[in-house]
């Protein structure tokens, strides 16, 4: 008996079936009553303690404008300026030479470096101040000559060489010299050693190494910290008013020391202070995000990015 043969089933037209698209989804928003809640009573909260600050009869307003802006505390804002881009700059000139002489292999360089990292970073700033404030007394005479011998070319009082104004600018700058060396090691160690390696083999000399190598790539580790050591020196500067520095904080002590209306001045003080802190903000973000560029997570300010796009739409 034969097999019977298989059916051979043709497709109709009516039998074809057209792909479809899936149904589109209705996203529901997940809903956060808490969230506002909180957020509500945090700003009443906020708002309260700010319309009860700025209505305190002892705050005395009219005093905080006539001061404001007054001679005498834009002469010490002059100075608090001054302080602290003198001092950067001789923190972060000197933290350079510090942080490579610690890398050095040669070990009194490293020696020397660490004495000077651990003397003038474990001592408080305040002391350091004093101390040079009042160096006259410790050292009453600065003489130039030959060593061992009676013979001087030059001497000077030290009192008139170093006034309270520079002893300032000497002990935060000192002290910023080790803080800023171990912020720039630290930005030097992160580099890989294989690019220094790379650079020798290619006949170039470690200074050459270091400054169109190494340092470019350390800013990135370098440049947060550093921003953040620039608005420390600036609120720092506030302790040369010990010594007498002429500097914002001291010309306002001066003031309340006669009138008596210390909370409307320290109010002066706080304003200008709040100003600075926030200006200097732009420029740090501004280098972080240039020496970020082409690292993982760095981000375009919305500034910068109308500002591209502007420029693309127009070519």
């Amino acid at each position: 008996m034969a097999a019977p043969s298989p059916q051979v089933v043709t497709p109709t037209a009516g039998d074809a079936s057209e792909p479809r698209s899936p149904a589109p989804i209705t996203a529901v928003p997940l809903r956060h009553p808490w969230r506002w809640v909180s957020g509500i009573i945090v700003g009443l909260v906020a708002a309260s303690l700010a319309l009860a600050f700025a209505q305190n009869p002892n705050i005395d307003w009219p005093t905080v404008g006539e001061y404001l802006f007054a001679p005498l505390t834009l002469q010490g804002l002059a100075t608090t300026i001054f302080l602290t881009v003198a001092a950067m700059a001789i923190g972060l000139g000197g933290g350079i030479v510090v942080a490579i002489m610690r890398l050095s292999p040669n070990p009194v360089m490293r020696v020397v470096s660490g004495l000077f990292v651990w003397v003038f970073r474990g001592t408080p700033v305040l002391l350091q101040l004093i101390f040079w404030g009042f160096i006259g007394a410790f050292l009453p005479e600065i003489v130039l000559g030959i060593p061992f011998t009676s013979i001087e070319f030059w001497s000077v009082e030290t009192s008139d060489l170093i006034p309270a104004t520079i002893a300032a600018l000497l002990a935060l700058g000192l002290n910023e010299m080790a803080y800023a060396s171990e912020i720039v090691r630290a930005g030097i160690q992160s580099v890989d050693h294989g690019q220094t390696e790379a650079a020798h083999s290619l006949g170039m000399t470690p200074g050459r190494t270091m400054r169109r190598i190494v340092l470019p790539q350390a800013m990135r580790v370098i440049v947060p910290p550093m921003g953040n050591e620039v608005i420390t020196m600036l609120k720092t500067t506030a302790l040369v008013s010990v010594i007498a520095g002429r500097d914002l904080m001291s010309n306002l002590q001066a003031a309340y020391a006669q009138n008596f209306k210390i909370i409307p001045l320290l109010i002066v003080a706080a304003i200008w202070y709040l100003a600075l802190t926030s200006i200097l903000a732009i420029p740090q973000a501004w280098l972080e995000r240039r020496f970020g560029r082409g690292v993982a997570g760095a981000r375009e300010s919305a500034v910068s990015r109308v500002l591209r796009t502007w420029k693309g739409g127009k070519k």
